[in-house]
């Protein structure tokens, strides 16, 4: 059977990883877009040799072998990750009202084109959606019987958008403020640890000590109350857990190169468009690690109230 062919516009986010880069071009080949971006950062100039490996990384795209419209923002300084990325970003959805958006080490199956050019059709003008996702953490546990579900949270590793969400983006944040955000974050997710977790990574992000771009946008989808499509199967598997990236370093986390599955033909929907909470729990317990600081937290507490009764 032939490879699907995507009728949706794709940007590839490249870097300094050549191996990688190469693998999820390959999988970009097969599904064929029509229109295609490609945005690389510019190589720090503290790291020696980076300046080839960006080149060398970039000279991947002359492999194109198919009728392709071809856009590329090739930046000749390191803006970072939450510069480089957001402003691709910017650039893509300047141009295209919708699209498919896939990093370096993210490669996806050849089903995760045909979900997310079904659902960019399906929930164009529907506002309560935000994002639909590639990938699935929950190790073959199924919400619901349908092809997918909907979720508070946000997930990057291979997603898909629209301009009426991005237009909202606003990388510092400048329209929020911790006291106001605590009460939003407690009224998402009713978990006190949750809301804490996010309020510190809240800070961080405005106080300038974090360099990155996602966390802005899943923000901003908790407080316009937008919900991202999360498949029911592992469409996207992340081949960069190692040393030279700038998040994922640990090569055995038990989230580095997860399989991929193959997808329901055709897709079946959801009757009803409201948050799994409890699927969203799953995700979270495992992020934040939370029967475990609930423990700590209960110990805590018992030290205490024996400290005040003696």
């Amino acid at each position: 059977m032939p490879a699907y062919q995507t009728t949706s516009p794709v940007l590839f986010l490249i870097f300094n990883r050549p191996d990688t880069t190469q693998k999820v071009f390959e999988q970009i080949s097969e599904a064929k877009p029509a229109k295609l971006y490609i945005a690389a950062d510019g190589p720090r100039r503290d790291r020696e040799g980076e300046d080839l490996l960006c080149k060398e990384t970039r000279e991947i795209i002359k492999n194109i072998n198919w009728p392709c419209e071809l856009k590329t923002l090739f930046r000749d300084k390191n803006l970072g990750c939450k510069y480089g990325v957001s402003t691709a970003l910017d650039w893509f959805f300047s141009n295209e009202n919708e699209g498919i958006i896939l990093e370096d080490d993210c490669l996806p199956s050849n089903d995760f084109f045909r979900f997310c050019d079904v659902l960019l059709e399906k929930y164009r003008e529907d506002t309560r959606i935000s994002s639909i996702a590639g990938c699935n953490f929950h190790s073959g546990k199924r919400w619901g019987d349908k092809s997918y579900y909907f979720s508070n949270n946000l997930e990057v590793w291979g997603w898909a958008s629209w301009r009426r969400v991005w237009q909202h983006y606003d990388a510092e944040l400048s329209e929020y403020q911790a006291e106001d955000v605590s009460e939003a974050f407690n009224t998402v997710f009713n978990e006190p640890i949750i809301s804490a977790e996010y309020l510190e990574i809240f800070n961080q992000l405005k106080a300038g000590k974090i360099d990155t771009w996602d966390y802005q946008l899943k923000f901003i989808t908790f407080f316009n109350n937008g919900l991202t499509i999360i498949p029911n199967v592992n469409l996207i598997s992340n081949i960069g857990f190692r040393a030279d990236a700038t998040h994922t370093k640990t090569d055995n986390d038990q989230l580095a190169d997860l399989p991929t599955e193959a997808l329901s033909d055709p897709l079946s929907h959801p009757l009803y468009i409201i948050p799994n909470k409890e699927a969203d729990l799953n995700i979270l317990e495992f992020e934040f690690q939370l029967r475990q600081k609930k423990i700590n937290n209960n110990k805590l507490s018992r030290k205490f109230k024996r400290w005040l009764k003696d």
